[in-house]
């Protein structure tokens, strides 16, 4: 049955209503950790599984479902338990304080980002990258650091790619197996051709 214009049903008004806000939150928190975690996974499963990967197709499929179920159940899990630890500990106290969130990040993270795979590989290692600038700029806004006279960013740039480079070309084994493909089929392959096919179209 379709509802008028302007009228809520009797589940929008109950859901608008409830005094169960905070449980009802767990939900939709589960809810948009899994849909983010599969519009982000998939996407880029499926173009790294078509750039390096050569087996067939069933093999290619299935690893980009797979990698899509597993980034979309572990950000759905977190949140969900995040959610659920900071309601918890707001319950026990009786407010909200700044170490909950660090308390229920680091039981969630321990429990759902804590297994050594490549996903919680990748989704960690691109965390830390941000932490750090934030770290860095809290740092600076706290006046515990002084606030760089001139753009250090440059630097940065210049200091992350001589490293990276540095491990690519002579400790390769050290990197994270998706960069190393990405590094050697940049650097590497395109060292080798055999003819104007191989040279412009496509790698041997």
């Amino acid at each position: 049955k379709q509802h008028p214009p302007n009228m809520s049903s009797p589940i929008d008004v109950w859901l608008n209503t409830t005094s169960h806000k905070g449980l009802l939150s767990l939900i939709k928190g589960l809810r948009n950790g899994l849909v983010y975690g599969a519009k982000i996974r998939f996407p880029h499963a499926l173009v790294m599984t078509l750039l390096f990967r050569r087996s067939s197709f069933e093999k290619m499929a299935t690893f980009v479902l797979q990698a899509t179920y597993q980034h979309a159940k572990n950000l759905g899990s977190f949140v969900l338990i995040y959610k659920s630890l900071l309601l918890a500990l707001k319950q026990l106290e009786g407010r909200t304080r700044e170490a909950h969130s660090a308390i229920s990040g680091f039981l969630g993270g321990y429990y759902v980002f804590g297994g050594n795979n490549p996903i919680n590989m990748q989704i960690n290692l691109y965390l830390l990258s941000r932490i750090t600038i934030g770290l860095a700029r809290l740092a600076a806004e706290k006046n515990i650091v002084p606030m760089p006279a001139t753009d250090i960013f440059p630097y940065f740039g210049a200091t992350v790619w001589a490293i990276v480079m540095w491990l690519f070309e002579y400790h390769p084994q050290v990197l994270q197996p998706s960069l190393q493909a990405s590094m050697t089929y940049l650097y590497h392959d395109s060292n080798v051709w055999d003819g104007l096919k191989t040279f412009l179209l496509y790698n041997d």
